[in-house]
């Protein structure tokens, strides 16, 4: 009984430890063709007067948040100081730019490090990776670390088996996330999941850290091949 208390407080800290057409004639066709170039150069415009420049503060401003973010300073990089912008500042302030939404994924790891878990959870859901499978893999592991120590294990294990699927390239990435996943299965009860999650890192990620453990985790579920 000691022997599996040690186990499982040694896999729960692996658990704590990652966007018309329209018919018209005659005269009001001349006049939906005017409005649309109108709108046409409004959008240009928009985007060359206004857009363009907002992206270059925000990412001046973002400089600093994001060099104390590297050092470990996670509160210094969330508010800021007298002199230098935070992330969330850069979020109120340039909201809608490319900036403010890496900025959003930022502050989300950065509540998520000061345990601050649902106020994570809240800027990474409005994270939007643009199609960068890479980066959305590691906001969705960063979510499902969220949700564990929420204990809302059922949201958990969703978000890291997202995240272990999304990018099969990055190796390390994908293997740890299914490993979390399977694991948060195995500590909930859900053994079949956690089978079937151990399987699929045996079978994909055979050569990583987790793949040269995870014939253990499978054995002790009754799985040895």
């Amino acid at each position: 009984m000691a022997e599996n208390k040690h186990l499982e407080q040694a896999d729960q800290e692996v658990v704590d430890k990652a966007v018309g057409f329209w018919n018209a004639y005659g005269k009001k066709l001349s006049i939906g063709i005017v409005a649309l170039v109108v709108l046409v150069g409004g959008y240009w415009a928009y985007g060359y007067f206004v857009q363009g420049p907002q992206e270059k503060k925000a990412s001046e401003e973002i400089f600093m948040a994001e060099s104390y973010f590297r050092k470990d300073s996670f509160n210094l990089a969330l508010n800021g100081n007298a002199g230098t912008p935070g992330f969330l500042k850069v979020i109120s302030k340039y909201d809608g730019t490319k900036t403010a939404n890496l900025a959003r994924l930022y502050a989300g790891e950065c509540y998520l490090q000061l345990g601050e878990f649902q106020k994570a959870i809240d800027n990474l859901e409005k994270f939007k990776s643009a199609g960068a499978k890479q980066v959305e893999a590691k906001a969705e592991g960063l979510l499902g670390d969220a949700y564990a120590e929420l204990k809302k294990n059922d949201e958990a294990i969703t978000h890291y088996k997202k995240a272990g699927t999304l990018f099969p390239d990055d190796q390390a990435i994908s293997s740890e996330y299914l490993f979390r996943g399977a694991l948060l299965s195995e500590m909930s009860g859900k053994n079949d999941q956690a089978i079937e999650l151990y399987q699929l890192l045996k079978d994909k990620y055979p050569r990583t850290d987790k793949g040269f453990v995870v014939d253990k985790y499978l054995a002790r579920l009754g799985v040895v091949r």
